[in-house]
C-alpha cells in the first residue's frame, strides 16, 4: 500500500509550506540571537539589521544574480557587509 503524500493537494499546498516556515524562523531567530545578544522574542523581518548594522538578514526574499536563474529565492541570506561575501541558506524537508 504505497500511498504519496505530496499527491494531497491540501497538504502539498499548506502543511509542507507551514512546517518549513516553521523552521526558517526558528533559524532565523537562532541566526539573529547569536550575532545580537539582546533578542530575546522575535518575528522574521523581510530585512533585518543586526550589529550595529554590519550584519544584514534577508529572509524569504529573492536574490539578484549576474544571470537568469529560475529559482532565486533563498530562506536567509547572511550579509556581513564584506565585499563579495554573503551566505545563503536553503532549508529542505524531506
Amino acid at each position: 500500500m504505497d500511498h504519496v503524500i505530496s499527491a494531497c493537494p491540501i497538504l502539498a499546498k499548506e502543511q509542507y509550506i507551514k512546517g518549513h516556515d516553521r523552521v526558517c524562523a526558528k533559524l532565523h531567530f537562532n541566526i539573529c540571537k547569536e550575532i545580537d545578544k539582546q533578542r530575546y522574542d522575535h518575528v522574521p523581518k523581510l530585512v533585518e539589521t543586526c550589529h550595529e548594522g554590519k550584519v544584514t538578514i534577508v529572509w524569504n526574499q529573492q536574490v539578484r544574480t549576474d544571470r537568469t536563474v529560475p529559482n532565486n529565492k533563498a530562506d536567509i541570506v547572511i550579509d556581513d557587509n564584506k565585499p563579495g561575501t554573503y551566505m545563503s541558506i536553503v532549508v529542505a524537508i524531506p
